[in-house]
């Protein structure tokens, strides 16, 4: 499974490493993800979500509930 995030859908960059004689090779870039787990009022129950640390600022303002419908809106399921 890619490491991407739930609630942002931030997915990993790629690009090149370049070593000191110039040569280029593939790599990439991959967010910051982390496995977290909050508590759903509403379901009574908890919910574990692999956010990347932007993620986990956003549900931080607008609330997990918020955040979790946003994430069943994109087609995920929780």
């Amino acid at each position: 499974m890619s490491a991407h995030c739930m609630l942002t859908g931030t997915r990993p960059g790629f690009g090149n490493s370049i070593s000191h004689s110039h040569r280029r090779t593939s790599r990439r870039f991959d967010p910051n993800i982390q496995s977290k787990r909050y508590w759903l009022p509403s379901e009574g129950r908890h919910v574990r979500l692999k956010l990347s640390t932007k993620g986990i600022k956003t549900v931080d303002v607008i609330g997990v509930e918020a955040a979790v419908s946003r994430i069943r809106a994109r087609g995920v399921r929780v």
